[in-house]
């Protein structure tokens, strides 16, 4: 069993900025997507980021030009660089692992960590 431990939550004023961390115990080098998804109070949970093994990158409309996603396989840590943040990216933040094998897809979700923007 993979676990991921998110960290860099808090309370920031509108504009301000975050750096959340995602350390999994396993080499993140074997999974093929790695993201970012974010749940706020009523709604569903979303899709923010994506990358992949490749290093390909994929943003949400909604934080693209805003939000970097990145990874450093030597510390298996993702990244999620939050610039210019907006009470609107209120939420709880999970980190997510994708491993595609035979059976199908392996899912690992962190426990998640709190941004909360102030306006």
């Amino acid at each position: 069993q993979v676990q991921l431990v998110e960290s860099g939550g808090g309370l920031v004023q509108a504009g301000g900025s975050l750096r959340l961390s995602c350390a999994a115990s396993a080499s993140i080098s074997s999974f093929n997507n790695m993201g970012w998804h974010r749940q706020a109070p009523g709604k569903r949970r979303e899709m923010v980021a994506i990358i992949t093994s490749g290093g390909a990158r994929n943003y949400a409309d909604s934080v693209k030009g805003r939000f970097t996603i990145s990874k450093d396989n030597t510390k298996n840590t993702v990244y999620l660089q939050m610039n210019s943040l907006k009470p609107e990216d209120t939420a709880v933040y999970y980190c997510k692992l994708i491993r595609y094998s035979y059976t199908g897809p392996d899912e690992y979700w962190g426990q998640g960590t709190q941004v909360t923007v102030s306006s």
